[in-house]
């Protein structure tokens, strides 16, 4: 906390709420995170391929990348 309010404009307070963002969201399992990541990309009018083609290169950049899911894999966390 202390580095980022030194190195950063952030207020201390702000620099929390920050961190505490972050440590969520990596703190999310894979379900978690395609769930929520089809929800936000079908609001925004993409189609299921789309998705899911998204969905499976955003996992290979996430900190402890997974190992690759397939489409049919990605649906069934996604529909059961």
């Amino acid at each position: 906390m202390d580095h980022l309010v030194r190195s950063t404009p952030l207020a201390r307070g702000e620099a929390a709420r920050v961190v505490l963002d972050v440590l969520a969201y990596f703190d999310e399992t894979i379900e978690e995170y395609t769930r929520r990541r089809h929800r936000e990309l079908q609001g925004r009018g993409l189609t299921n391929p789309v998705i899911f083609a998204r969905i499976a290169e955003e996992l290979t950049h996430r900190a402890v990348a997974p190992p690759r899911l397939s489409e049919r894999q990605l649906r069934r966390i996604v529909y059961g």
